[in-house]
């Protein structure tokens, strides 16, 4: 008899788990906030579309770094210190950008920091998880984390941009300091100190040892290192996400076409996520190597060139297929030992950031050469024929005994 399936009613019963989601939405919508609030004054300030489009992008680069040096912190101290520390931090840092006449190098600066600080703090919210829940409840909880975020790709550029719009760049700033010091009041409170298993803080206190212990720590096992290139896979069906709009000016269609090109995404991830859910535990850990690689293969056919409307519906299946990503996440942090774990999450979150990264650059450099829906078509094909060596390497090593190292 499989493992039965656990729903959300159930996850947001467990106290903790109520009180962390509650302070995911406050730092998502702040991360979001801060990044259109920024944007839209360089804009106005510069009146520079470009210079605008630089300044969101470059909000996600600390991701790259930070994932990699700062996310071992949630191993060496108690993971809601972590977290509490770093809102509190990214609420003052935020606060310092609404200071009027202050210098836009300095605001993106600062925008940069709070980004840095987001590497931690997400570190060490994934490496608590585990200790609340387990088995299908695991799942189910990052995956509600995971639609939460989603949802707030689709509204957020909306919401930021209303409200920036209501109050004002100082404004939409204040108010995201005040999500940031709500969210730290909320983890303080509402959650025990979930501690590492073992005591690392004489371990790793070198920064370049905490990147190589979180490396060591993927890289030598198989499993985890199976996972992450199951995770980056991102890489190759984000590339759309990149050449929505050239894509959209291909076909024939507006501006609108290109909103719902790149919105197609994310909503077919939350459709994919309801769906998944539903699905007995053992039963989504099988699709974890073929949704991995429908997540690419049916991108292939906008090679072709079809109507705009056939074209959001192959980004929404992508979207929906990719809603493994849950599986992987689930799956990743459970078998990342307690003590390690945040290491493990940080050498995750640059992996992944990175694959995407690469693939937005490689792809938008191809489609100079090339057409759009070609080079979405081609990098799509590539990354199917990846995926399915990766789905023959889990098969083989879910398989095998769970603590297979090498």
């Amino acid at each position: 008899m499989g493992e039965r399936t656990v729903t959300y009613r159930e996850v947001l019963a467990v106290r903790e788990i109520r009180w962390l989601w509650l302070a995911h939405v406050l730092s998502v919508a702040g991360d979001q906030l801060a990044r259109v609030a920024l944007t839209v004054l360089v804009y106005d300030r510069t009146a520079s579309a470009g210079l605008s489009a630089l300044t969101y992008a470059v909000s996600y680069v600390p991701d790259l770094v930070g994932g990699a040096l700062l996310a071992g912190i949630a191993d060496r101290y108690s993971r809601r210190t972590v977290m509490v520390v770093t809102d509190l931090a990214r609420a003052a840092l935020v606060a310092c950008m609404a200071v009027p006449g202050l210098h836009l190098g300095v605001q993106v600066a600062l925008l940069i920091g709070v980004q840095l600080l987001a590497a931690p703090f997400s570190a060490a919210r994934q490496a608590t998880l585990p200790t609340i829940l387990r088995g299908d409840a695991l799942t189910v909880g990052i995956g509600l984390m995971s639609i939460t975020y989603q949802i707030a790709l689709v509204l957020g550029f909306g919401a930021g941009a209303s409200i920036v719009a209501l109050l004002g760049h100082q404004g939409a700033l204040l108010t995201d300091a005040v999500t940031f010091v709500a969210s730290a009041l909320i983890i303080r409170w509402g959650l025990a100190e979930h501690r590492p298993a073992a005591d690392n803080t004489t371990a790793g206190r070198r920064r370049g040892h905490s990147v190589i212990a979180g490396w060591r720590l993927v890289l030598g096992h198989r499993r985890l290192r199976i996972l992450l290139v199951i995770a980056c896979l991102s890489g190759f069906y984000v590339v759309p996400e990149g050449l929505a709009v050239p894509t959209a000016d291909e076909l024939g269609a507006g501006t609108s076409a290109a909103g719902w090109l790149l919105a197609a995404n994310p909503i077919g991830t939350v459709l994919g996520m309801a769906v998944l859910k539903r699905l007995p535990p053992d039963r989504r850990l099988a699709l974890l190597g073929p949704l991995a690689v429908l997540s690419s293969l049916v991108l292939v056919p906008t090679g072709w060139q079809p109507p705009v409307l056939v074209v959001v519906l192959l980004w929404t299946a992508s979207g929906a297929a990719s809603a493994h990503d849950i599986v992987t996440q689930a799956t990743f942090v459970a078998e990342a030992p307690d003590e390690q774990r945040g290491h493990a999450v940080g050498v995750a979150i640059a992996s992944l950031r990175s694959a995407q990264g690469a693939g937005i650059i490689v792809g938008g450099l191809a489609a100079q050469a090339s057409s759009p829906s070609l080079v979405i078509a081609v990098v799509a094909a590539i990354g199917s024929v990846v995926a399915v060596g990766a789905w023959a390497a889990w098969s083989r090593a879910a398989a095998s005994e769970p603590d297979t190292v090498g």
